[in-house]
C-alpha cells in the first residue's frame, strides 16, 4: 500500500489527522521536527522521520519512498511569531512548500493538500469571506501562506492535483497551551487556567471562526480522494461569529471564580475579525454536521482534566 505523508504529524492539527486517517485503513508516513510538536502524539502504527521538510536532506530520504498523496500542515503558524523572525518563517512555510512540490513532481506523487490559513485574506469587510474575496495579507505569515497557495496554483499545470484548506481558528484537546502567541480560544482558556488576570490584546469585540479540531480532520480525509478538489480553494471554517467577550463568557461558566480583564494594545498583523463562507466547502466536501462552540469548549476542558488526572 502506497504511503500518505502528513508533514507536522506531531502537532495539534497534523496528529489528528494523522489518527482518523489511520483509523480509516491509511498507511501514514509522518515528519516532523518537534519544534512544537510532541512525540507523544505521534500515533504508534505511523513510520515517523524526525526532520524539517525545508532540509534537502529530509526531502532526498523522501524521494526513496512511495507516497500516494502529501498532507502538508507543518510550518511556523503565529502572525506575530512571524515578525520576530521573518527569515525562519519563509523557511518553515513557505521553501518547504516549494520542495515538496517539487518532491510531488518528481515522484509522480499526483495528490497534494495544503494546510493554508484564513489570515491570507487580512481586512476584509465582508461580514463572510469568500475564497474569491482579494487577499490582502498583514503578516509576514500570511504572505508567506498566500506564496505557498500560488506555487500549488503553479504545479497543478504540472499534473500535480493541488488543494488548499484556509483554516479558519482550530481548536481542541491537544492545543498546545503554552504558547501564548497562536490560537485565539487556547489563549483565553490558558490564562484562565493559570492567572487571576486575563490579558486581551486589542479589544473585547475581536470575533474568529472557531472550528472544531475533528471537523478539520474531516475536512482533509474527505478532500483526500475529493476530484471536485483539484485545483481548488476551499474555506474551512463554520460561518459562525464568536467574539473574545463570548469566549471569556463561556470559560467563566467552566470556572467560576472572578477574573480581571486587561484590555491591551492590539498585536502587529492581527486581523480585528473574521468569519468564513463555506458554501463551497459544503459543495465540494459534502454535508457533516459541525461541532458547535459549546459543545468543542466542553470536550476541550474535559480533556484537560482527564489528561490532569492521568
Amino acid at each position: 500500500m502506497k504511503k500518505i505523508l502528513v508533514t507536522g504529524g506531531a502537532g495539534f492539527i497534523g496528529s489528528v489527522v494523522a489518527k482518523k486517517l489511520i483509523e480509516r485503513g491509511y498507511e501514514v508516513l509522518i515528519i516532523d521536527n518537534l519544534s512544537t510538536g510532541f512525540e507523544y502524539n505521534l500515533p504508534k502504527e505511523a513510520e515517523f522521520i524526525h526532520g524539517d521538510c525545508s532540509d534537502e536532506r529530509i526531502i532526498d530520504k523522501l524521494s526513496s519512498i512511495d507516497i500516494e498523496a502529501i498532507i502538508h500542515i507543518a510550518g511556523q503558524s503565529s502572525g506575530e511569531i512571524s515578525f520576530e523572525d521573518p527569515i525562519n518563517d519563509l523557511n518553515s512555510n513557505t521553501s518547504s512548500t516549494l520542495r515538496l512540490l517539487k518532491l510531488s513532481l518528481e515522484n509522480k506523487c499526483e495528490r497534494f493538500i495544503y494546510a493554508s490559513s484564513m489570515s491570507v485574506y487580512g481586512v476584509n469587510k465582508q461580514l463572510k469571506v469568500k475564497e474569491s474575496n482579494q487577499c490582502k495579507p498583514k503578516s509576514f505569515y500570511a504572505v508567506g501562506k498566500l506564496a505557498s497557495e500560488y506555487y500549488l496554483n503553479i504545479f497543478k499545470n504540472y499534473g500535480i492535483n493541488c488543494t488548499s484548506l484556509r483554516l479558519f481558528n482550530v481548536y481542541g484537546p491537544g492545543q498546545n497551551m503554552e504558547n501564548l502567541k497562536q490560537g485565539m480560544l487556547s489563549i483565553y482558556l490558558a490564562q484562565y487556567l493559570k492567572s487571576q488576570e486575563i490579558d486581551v490584546k486589542g479589544s473585547l469585540s475581536r470575533f474568529r471562526d472557531l472550528i472544531y479540531i475533528d471537523d478539520v480532520a474531516e475536512a482533509f480525509i474527505r478532500c483526500l480522494h475529493s476530484k471536485k478538489s483539484y485545483g481548488e480553494i476551499i474555506n474551512i471554517g463554520t460561518s459562525k461569529k464568536i467574539t473574545v467577550k463570548e469566549i471569556l463568557k463561556e470559560l467563566s461558566h467552566f470556572f467560576p471564580e472572578s477574573k480581571s480583564i486587561n484590555v491591551l494594545n492590539g498585536t502587529p498583523g492581527d486581523i480585528f475579525g473574521i468569519t468564513a463562507d463555506i458554501k463551497k466547502m459544503r459543495e465540494i466536501l459534502g454535508e457533516w454536521d459541525l461541532v458547535s462552540f459549546k459543545d468543542g469548549l466542553k470536550r476541550m476542558i474535559e480533556s484537560l482534566k482527564f489528561d490532569n488526572e492521568a
